[in-house]
Parts: structure tokens; C-alpha cells; sequence
């Protein structure tokens, strides 16, 4: 499996190997319209900048999303349950980020604004970030869980180095992960090692803004270079 990858604007949602999860991302200029089908996944529709509002056939929501993009504020996203047809009507420029995950459970369809966003600040020192939840494990949704992680300059996330290879709960419970990338500057860049305990997977990865980092198993720290927020 290639880790490091970029999805294509616009294109299908995308699995990239993994069993459960797929992953796309749509940018749309003002008064652009895109109609989709959940089918057999629920999908949570993230709003990584800009306005817009959804029809679907299980309800209507409008003026979605106030920031410009995710240095800018708490989220606003968009539960929808499998067997949903949904169009979206871009109100600004619009980047959005669809969350798929395979599910045989329906549940409501639910608007998520930043008042339901629950932030910790994690870790100690330049290990310290700011987990912003949008959908937690109590969320009703069946399997996809949703999270965005502000990492400031030169600190490290997901350290000490954890993985979700294992269903031992509390302790560790097994987990397909996909980790987005945005970064405030262009020339920007974070770096994440992807390694099982014994190395058999071992790789140390340059990530990009607009790039994705696929988790099959392992650990998976990543730190923010120097001078970038990641």
C-alpha cells in the first residue's frame, strides 16, 4: 500500500485499500452543485472553508459553515445515514472534505456546528495540540469517527506513539485511520513515521498541504515542521 497520497478534486470517494473507510475531497466555486448517494456508507461532510447548503431525502440544511478554512475556527459538518441522496449548492468558494465509512446501521442525520465541538488540549511541551471532536465515539453514527488536530509549529501529535491494531478495549481497539493534511503555508511541509513493533513496516514520510497519510497498522506519530501549522 502506497502511505502518502493526494486526492484528486472532485473524483469518487476513493478506499485506498482500507475496509472501511473512503475519502474525498470537492472544492466549489460559488453557485456550483454536486449530487451524490451515501449508498452503503454514512458519510460526515466537513467543512474546511466556506458556505453552503444541502437538500437531501432525509432533510434540507442552509448557510453551512462560517470560516474560511480550518485555521479559522471550529468546524461545521454534515451527518448523513447510508441510503441518503444529498446535493450540495456551494454559497462561497467551498472545500470540503467527504468522510465515508462502510455501515449497516442507520441513524439520524445530524447538522454538527462548533457550539457541539468538544476541544482538548492534549499532551505537555512541544507534544501539546488541540484535538477538535466532531464526531466522538458517543456519537450516533455506527463505525466513523471524526476529528480535526491543530499541531503548531515544531510540536508533535499522536505521542507518545500509539496504534490501533488490536480490539483490547479500553487500551487499544482496532482502527482503519486516514489522516488529511492541512498546512498554513504553501511551502510547508509535516513529517510522520508509519512502523510496527517489529519494523516490518517502517517508513518516514514528507507530507504536503492537500496530502493524505493511510494508517493500515503501526504507530503513527507526526510532528509540524519548524515555522508551520499543521
Amino acid at each position: 500500500m502506497q502511505l502518502r497520497v493526494r486526492p484528486e478534486n472532485g473524483t469518487p470517494p476513493e478506499t485506498y485499500g482500507f475496509e472501511f473507510l473512503a475519502v474525498n475531497n470537492r472544492k466549489l466555486r460559488p453557485r456550483d452543485r454536486v449530487e451524490g448517494d451515501t449508498g452503503n456508507r454514512e458519510l460526515a461532510l466537513v467543512l474546511l472553508g466556506g458556505t453552503c447548503s444541502v437538500s437531501s431525502s432525509r432533510g434540507e440544511w442552509t448557510g453551512i459553515g462560517r470560516r474560511p478554512n480550518v485555521f479559522s475556527g471550529m468546524p461545521y459538518a454534515l451527518y448523513l445515514p447510508v441510503l441518503t441522496h444529498y446535493a450540495i449548492t456551494a454559497e462561497t468558494e467551498c472545500d470540503l472534505a467527504f468522510c465515508h465509512c462502510l455501515a449497516e446501521e442507520s441513524h439520524p442525520p445530524r447538522l454538527i456546528v462548533p457550539a457541539d465541538i468538544e476541544v482538548e488540549i492534549r499532551g505537555a511541551g512541544n507534544a501539546t495540540r488541540q484535538i477538535n471532536k466532531i464526531i466522538r465515539p458517543e456519537f450516533p453514527a455506527h463505525r466513523l469517527l471524526v476529528v480535526e488536530v491543530y499541531t503548531p509549529s515544531g510540536n508533535w501529535s499522536s505521542y507518545p506513539p500509539h496504534k490501533h491494531d488490536v480490539h483490547n478495549p479500553p487500551g487499544e481497539v482496532d482502527l482503519e485511520e486516514i489522516y488529511y493534511y492541512r498546512i498554513d503555508r504553501p511551502e510547508g511541509y509535516a513529517i510522520q513515521k508509519v512502523y510496527t513493533p517489529d519494523r516490518r513496516l517502517d517508513e518516514t514520510i514528507t507530507v504536503r498541504d492537500g496530502e493524505m497519510v493511510l494508517v493500515p497498522e503501526g504507530y503513527h506519530p507526526v510532528v509540524a515542521a519548524h515555522g508551520y501549522n499543521v
